[in-house]
């Protein structure tokens, strides 16, 4: 059909709402939240969304993994134009990230309800195609490694046994804990393809705020390499034993620390974090035995990030060698750098220009189940301000009107694409 301009608009207000009340569950001093994946938190936050889910009339579908897919209309399974994102968070995880992307889908979905139903839009607003709203299991990966894995399983990319194996770093089984919340499901893995899928985010960073620009037009995702490294060394009494003499983990693993960081003066565009760092036996009167730790490196140039990777390797082996220690490296994610789908690109740029909203195109630094997603169907994301450029924080807060502008430019995105009025290529 012909090409509309929807007038709809989301209500913001049901839109903080639900943000508030899904924010609630897990809820840490500072106004935060801490329900890491398959928690007994994270299963409360679950029931909560199906439930909305289930009030909307929504057909709920949940795969082998623990992933959950509302649709609307219920008796549609043709491919929909789907939005979604996460609900676990980190262990001090604010109240938008990725919960911004399941309920701002909920909300989209709510309003052309309403509007369907009200029957005053002219045109009457037709979908040739379904809407639906997914949340991904453990895109965080702060409980079980790889992160984005639920949105991996969903599109092929991990099997799902292998899934269902992963030890958390609390020593719990992945399987074990999704049924311990109750959502082992029957849908497949992998499932079938979206028609298209469009991720509404909050950017995690100071760009936009910086730069005074109301929406981020997502290109891409940059490249993700994630590693653990375990150095073992020998452990001594810290007062008897001359430096010279000892094997150091700890030693080393401070400065594997330095070594990345001074890597990403010497490559431009790379960054890299040691976010976790565990040394044995963690006595203040011994020389530590064991240090194990974890790098995150990210390059949008591929080649760039490989060669990074191997630069890291060749520095670890000779800090290695001078301490007199072994050093172990274990792979944990391994993610190339994603080109979103032009058209879509384009589209999400075209229709918050209508909505009279300053845009900027920029790559995502953080990755998102959206880079999963765009193996198997046209993708694109739209990210929305971070007060202070903050994030993986209590603090975490967007402005309540760029929350409402995401949305409604979601909603109109979705709505376009829904109706057939722009072709898309399928991805292959």
């Amino acid at each position: 059909m012909t090409a509309i301009h929807t007038p709809l608009r989301v209500d913001g207000r049901r839109l903080i709402e639900r943000l508030d009340s899904l924010g609630q569950i897990g809820a840490i001093a500072g106004g935060g939240t801490c329900r890491l994946a398959l928690t007994e938190a994270d299963g409360r936050g679950r029931d909560l969304v199906v439930t909305w889910m289930h009030d909307l009339g929504l057909r709920v579908d949940i795969d082998g993994v623990g992933n959950v897919v509302g649709t609307w209309p219920a008796d549609r399974f043709d491919p929909p134009v789907m939005t979604g994102s996460h609900i676990d968070t980190v262990a001090t995880g604010g109240r938008f990230d990725g919960n911004l992307g399941v309920l701002a889908g909920l909300e989209v979905i709510e309003t052309v309800i309403e509007t369907v139903t009200d029957g005053s839009l002219e045109p009457a607003l037709t979908l040739d195609h379904p809407l639906a709203v997914a949340f991904f299991t453990n895109e965080e990966g702060s409980r079980f490694a790889p992160d984005m894995l639920g949105s991996l399983v969903f599109v092929g990319g991990l099997p799902l046994e292998e899934a269902l194996d992963t030890v958390a770093i609390d020593g719990a089984v992945l399987a074990d804990e999704l049924a311990l919340v109750g959502y082992v499901g029957g849908m497949p893995s992998p499932a079938a393809a979206p028609r298209a899928f469009v991720e509404l985010h909050i950017e995690q960073g100071p760009v936009l705020e910086a730069e005074g620009i109301t929406l981020g037009v997502v290109t891409g995702v940059q490249g993700i390499s994630w590693q653990q490294f375990t150095v073992v060394g020998q452990s001594n009494h810290a007062g008897t034993t001359p430096m010279a003499h000892r094997h150091d983990a700890g030693l080393v693993a401070g400065a594997v620390i330095v070594a990345v960081r001074d890597l990403t003066d010497r490559v431009a565009g790379l960054v890299g974090t040691v976010g976790r760092i565990e040394l044995h036996p963690d006595l203040v009167n011994v020389v530590a035995a064991r240090g194990t730790l974890t790098v995150d490196l990210r390059h949008v140039d591929d080649s760039v990030l490989t060669q990074a990777e191997s630069e890291l390797a060749t520095i670890i082996d000779r800090l290695a060698a001078a301490e007199g220690v072994t050093v172990t490296s274990r792979r944990l994610a391994r993610f190339a750098p994603v080109d979103f789908d032009p058209a879509v690109v384009d589209l999400v740029e075209r229709v918050a220009t209508e909505h009279g909203l300053s845009v900027r195109r920029m790559a995502s630094g953080a990755g998102h189940d959206a880079q999963m997603l765009a193996r198997v169907c046209p993708a694109g994301m739209i990210f929305t301000p971070s007060v202070g450029g903050i994030s993986h924080n209590p603090a975490e807060r967007t402005d309540p009107a760029d929350l409402e502008a995401g949305a409604n430019v979601l909603l109109d995105v979705m709505v376009r694409l829904a109706t057939g009025a722009e072709p898309l290529e399928p991805t292959r």
